[in-house]
């Protein structure tokens, strides 16, 4: 703990003097004799009360010490939202996202937890959205109008590339050069697909991606660990999600008929095809990045995974300040010791 004002502390004096002058005020009531005509009833006031009588005083000293405390105003460690923060969010809207092995939906659970997300994540921070299937493309840029963003989530059903396959690595590219964007760092950075450029250190540690998908790669020029190894360069953790389960099955879904998911099917109704997540690719490019795999096989497990990370992205370790909680502390105690003087105070017959 640090303090904004440490000299101030040195009212904290006043705590063990107070308890001095206490000590030699008891010793100066020994002195005289006290003289009652009925003791039974002066030992019926004051026996056996000696530890209620010391608990409202020290109360109230601890009280006083907090207040001293907040006076110079306490600072804690901990993680502050910061106004340079960018998060990229990344969400996988390939025709596998409309399987129903997680409730009412894949994509529909999806889109609730990312809701959940930004209401946890500092308003100031900006928040970006890319949408992919077989291309990748950048529904909303980073932006503080959250509310932008949770539109462009609702309407990520009708992305038009929705049914082109899964183009992660793609996806992972451009959600880099979304970030890098809002971070003011200009140049290719090792963005380009076809060689590589070396980036001579992070673009900026405040920009993160969060990444969900609940399908392997089956389209794209780049391979979902370059697309990793593209983030590494630029300094951007990658936090991913794998949604799905090994079950999961698409019902009663009418389509022309072309390549699915890595697999060739006709149309018409009841088509079921088991659609699995690629979990170990995704904890991978966490690990490659720096950042931490969330397994979601349930609408409950995602949502609790975008709940942890809207409370801890976007925030950069700084200090805050602790002052109102030792003023509310030292009001709540001066309040218990004022009570239990009432109701401890010995009274005569």
């Amino acid at each position: 703990m640090t303090f904004g004002s440490p000299i101030l502390l040195v009212t904290l004096v006043v705590v063990p003097l107070a308890v001095l002058l206490y000590l030699l005020a008891q010793r100066q009531r020994q002195r005289y004799a006290v003289r009652y005509t009925n003791v039974d009833v002066l030992a019926s006031v004051a026996g056996g009360r000696d530890w209620r009588r010391l608990v409202p005083p020290v109360l109230f000293l601890l009280a006083v010490a907090s207040l001293c405390i907040a006076a110079a105003r306490p600072r804690v460690h901990a993680l502050v939202p910061s106004d340079r923060a960018t998060i990229v969010l990344v969400l996988d809207v390939s025709g596998s996202m409309q399987a129903n092995d997680v409730k009412p939906t894949r994509l529909a659970a999806a889109q609730q937890a990312v809701h959940l997300f930004l209401d946890r994540v500092p308003k100031r921070v900006k928040i970006g959205l890319v949408l992919f299937a077989g291309v990748p493309e950048e529904a909303t840029p980073p932006t503080t109008d959250h509310k932008l963003v949770e539109q462009a989530v609702d309407d990520a059903d009708v992305f038009q590339g929705g049914f082109g396959g899964t183009a992660i690595g793609d996806a992972l590219a451009e959600a880099v050069k979304v970030g890098l964007a809002s971070a003011g760092v200009t140049g290719e950075r090792g963005l380009t697909v076809h060689r590589r450029v070396a980036a001579p250190g992070p673009a900026s540690t405040l920009v993160t991606i969060l990444f969900l998908s609940d399908g392997h790669q089956n389209r794209g020029v780049l391979q979902p660990l370059a697309g990793a190894a593209i983030a590494k360069r630029a300094g951007i953790p990658v936090f991913t999600v794998a949604l799905g389960t090994l079950g999961g099955r698409i019902t009663n879904f009418n389509f022309g008929g072309g390549a699915f998911n890595g697999g060739v099917f006709g149309g018409g109704p009841g088509l079921r095809q088991a659609l699995a997540p690629d979990p170990r690719t995704l904890h991978a490019i966490a690990a490659e990045t720096g950042g931490e795999f969330f397994s979601a096989k349930s609408a409950g497990s995602v949502q609790d995974a975008y709940r942890k990370l809207g409370s801890s992205l976007g925030r950069v370790p700084g200090r805050r300040e602790v002052t109102v909680v030792f003023a509310i502390g030292a009001a709540g105690l001066l309040l218990v010791a004022l009570v239990l003087g009432a109701l401890w105070a010995p009274r005569l017959p």
